[in-house]
């Protein structure tokens, strides 16, 4: 099990976050990390729950609460704080600033998220520096906060086809966008609804059969291009 701690950030403010330590014999900063970004609902039992699975893995992982605490159930609400998040804040000075407390001993950092934290896993690829690697799970920014074509580390990507939110045709054009950039990014397409990994909500969207193939897809990913 993780806890919570304070990272500063770039601004001199602090972010609150979900530390969960490699579970192996090392200090923290001699073992690969990952930025875990939140779905819409906040930073709730499950994205720390992936958090603690990356853990398991290996991986030292820091979570950042992106709402300061809040966090909910219901889609209205959830929208309505994700409307009022700042991704450039958000991204520039959050999610750099987990990038940078984990990166401090010269290990390799990669960044994942899911919904709105796969939106902002594009964010962080495009503008953040220390950055390995990104595994996105259906979300993507808008153009004017990320432009897919900049991204220039390795980049995997799950995207639904039942998708409603982050459209298969969104996700397409994320991948023209970086193979006409000369990019070779690792798309994969899952016959299933949107948030298909959230086992929180098995009975609404959740697909046991693509979350696992997701899983095993993004754990081999991380170790080609964090432990290499």
């Amino acid at each position: 099990m993780g806890k919570m701690i304070d990272v500063q950030r770039p601004d001199g403010r602090h972010t609150p976050a979900y530390l969960a330590q490699a579970q192996v014999n090392a200090p923290v900063a001699d073992s690969p990390a990952i930025v875990l970004i939140q779905e819409w609902w906040g930073l709730n039992d499950h994205i720390k729950g992936v958090a603690d699975r990356l853990a398991a893995e290996g991986y030292t992982v820091l979570s950042p609460d992106l709402y300061r605490g809040r966090q909910t159930t219901a889609a209205d609400e959830a929208n309505h704080l994700m409307n009022g998040l700042d991704f450039m804040d958000a991204t520039h000075q959050d999610i750099q600033a987990c990038v940078a407390w984990l990166g401090r001993g010269g290990c390799r950092v990669g960044v994942m998220g899911f919904c709105m934290g796969g939106a902002l896993t594009v964010a962080a690829a495009v503008h953040v520096p220390g950055l390995s690697a990104a595994v996105c799970f259906y979300g993507i920014p808008p153009q004017e906060v990320a432009d897919p074509a900049r991204i220039r580390i390795p980049f995997q990507g799950h995207f639904a086809t039942q998708d409603t939110w982050c459209t298969p045709q969104a996700a397409a054009g994320l991948e023209q966008a970086m193979r006409a950039a000369g990019q070779a990014p690792e798309l994969h397409h899952y016959d299933a609804q949107h948030a298909f990994f959230n086992d929180s909500r098995r009975a609404e969207v959740y697909d046991e059969a693509c979350a696992q193939l997701a899983w095993a897809r993004t754990t081999a990913f991380l170790a080609q291009h964090l432990r290499a």
